[in-house]
């Protein structure tokens, strides 16, 4: 991310505004998804890169904006197909490993499917006016 922070800092104009938006490692989705897809280390490097870019001037801290995104599933095979079978990474589950996925997702399951909240973070920075 330090990079890509340094590539938009270069495209903006000074008083430029960027809108960054993490998901924040916590929640049920995420104890949900870190059983086969742990993104700790990656969450943390992105708040670091950003943290860095700007206690070192490179941009100030406008604001920063914490919420929560709704993300629903009918069923199992809905979350199976959506996020396990996701194309853009290729997840391979062991037996035992799906089965605990499978009974992880049915805790939440109700009359109507499984509803999480997915925690985001916003910052918004701006370029220094020179």
């Amino acid at each position: 991310l330090g990079k890509s922070l340094d590539e938009i800092r270069r495209v903006l104009k000074p008083g430029g505004l960027a809108y960054i938006s993490e998901p924040v490692f916590a929640g049920d989705f995420n104890d949900l998804m870190r059983l086969f897809h742990d993104e700790q280390a990656v969450r943390q490097a992105a708040f670091q890169a950003l943290k860095a870019a700007v206690d070192s001037g490179r941009f100030a801290l406008i604001d920063e904006l914490f919420f929560n995104v709704p993300l629903h599933f009918d069923n199992f095979a809905a979350f199976e197909e959506q996020v396990i079978g996701a194309t853009h990474t290729e997840f391979k589950l062991s037996p035992a490993l799906y089965e605990q996925v499978k009974k992880g997702f049915a805790g939440h399951m109700g009359d109507w499917g499984a509803d999480f909240l997915v925690p985001l973070r916003v910052d918004l920075l701006q370029k220094p006016v020179a």
